[in-house]
């Protein structure tokens, strides 16, 4: 599957940023204020998420502003749906 850069998300607080682009392997890195206490658990989930769509090669940046296990998926799903063109919504 080919990956294009793509956003989603913003940098408001409760929210995280998701920029994806191409890559070998899934490469994550992560800023966040609460990375120290949560930080395994949100690469975790970015990169259970991107497994889940079938994405195994893609670089990861995110911006975490306090966003909740849903809204990382959200934002993460997103993104891949813009950086892959692969609607995961459509039936």
């Amino acid at each position: 599957m080919e990956i294009k850069n793509a956003v989603a998300g913003t940098l408001e607080s409760g929210d995280i940023m998701i920029q994806i682009g191409p890559g070998k392997g899934l490469d994550i890195n992560l800023k966040s204020s609460v990375e120290a206490q949560f930080g395994s658990q949100i690469r975790s989930l970015i990169r259970e998420t991107l497994s889940g769509l079938g994405i195994t090669d893609a670089s990861v940046n995110a911006v975490d502003k306090g966003a909740l296990d849903c809204t990382i998926r959200a934002r993460v799903t997103a993104a891949a749906v813009r950086a892959s063109g692969v609607d995961v919504w459509k039936d």
